[in-house]
């Protein structure tokens, strides 16, 4: 726990610092204070209401034991075996199969799965996806990676502002070269922020869901088959709101290019790889 805090703090450190070097580049001095200031309150708003925000990007709906048995009783029964408290639990209307974690602590979690990771998967898979899922709030990263997806389209935005409205650096007109490296670098930074932050999280969170569920191959099995699926099928929320790729189970961005360069996920043979060496140990 005490590791995850530690690195929330340096996070929004890091937020804060390059927030503050985008409005140095930008608008001087002048620009810096007002760019710090602003990253400050967007540390501020991204704790309590990031998780949020995420949820409606996916336009994802909540469910209970009414609308909802198969999924949410699944997640109650994983919840419990994990002695985590209930989390709310949202469907979202995606063929593509697949799922994430949010929320900034144990109490206050909620976990969202497709429409096509339910149809797609058997029961027993889709066990162990939602079980990847808890294990990721029972680490408590759930708080980093949210608030990462929030501020890293902060960052964008800033660097798309400032380029077109801000235009001065201590009285003078701002470089258009320099403005445009800006727009470029700022959000790279913001992609390996995440980056480094994404990838150990994956491997965490598989190992943790194959512990709750008890069973490492359901989850290895659910791996192959929705990198497989994956691919071929769209997220249409995900390519709108590409900072919010890392908090999937599996990279949903349909793009290449950067995008595969610098991916947030490890590679699924992998991580195929780690769970079943689990069950050779036992």
């Amino acid at each position: 726990m005490f590791g995850n805090w530690l690195k929330t703090s340096i996070l929004m450190a890091g937020i804060v610092a390059l927030f503050g070097a985008v409005g140095a580049m930008l608008g001087g001095k002048q620009g810096m204070l007002m760019a710090l200031v602003f990253g400050g309150a967007m540390n501020v708003w991204a704790y309590w209401f990031s998780d949020k925000m995420v949820l409606r990007m996916y336009n994802a709906r909540q469910v209970d034991e009414t609308s909802s048995p198969y999924l949410y009783n699944m997640v109650r029964g994983l919840a419990q075996r994990a002695g985590l408290p209930m989390p709310k639990v949202y469907l979202i209307d995606e063929e593509q199969p697949n799922a994430f974690a949010t929320g900034r602590n144990p109490d206050h979690a909620a976990v969202a799965a497709t429409t096509g990771i339910v149809r797609m998967l058997s029961e027993r898979e889709l066990r162990g996806v939602m079980a990847h899922e808890l294990a990721h709030v029972k680490n408590r990263d759930i708080l980093i990676s949210t608030m990462s997806a929030t501020v890293a389209g902060a960052i964008s935005m800033l660097a798309q502002f400032g380029m077109f409205f801000g235009g001065n650096r201590d009285g003078e007109r701002t470089n258009p070269v320099l403005g445009i490296l800006v727009m470029i670098l700022a959000p790279l930074a913001a992609m390996i922020i995440q980056m480094a932050i994404s990838r150990t999280r994956e491997f965490g969170a598989d190992r943790g869901g194959a512990e709750i569920s008890g069973d490492p191959e359901a989850l290895a099995s659910a791996l192959a088959k929705i990198d497989a699926y994956a691919r071929g099928i769209p997220m249409h929320a995900a390519d709108a709101h590409p900072e919010t790729a890392q908090m999937m189970i599996m990279n949903p961005l349909s793009g290449g290019g950067l995008r595969g360069l610098f991916s947030t996920h490890p590679s699924t043979q992998e991580r195929v790889a780690r769970l079943r060496e689990m069950m050779v140990r036992g």
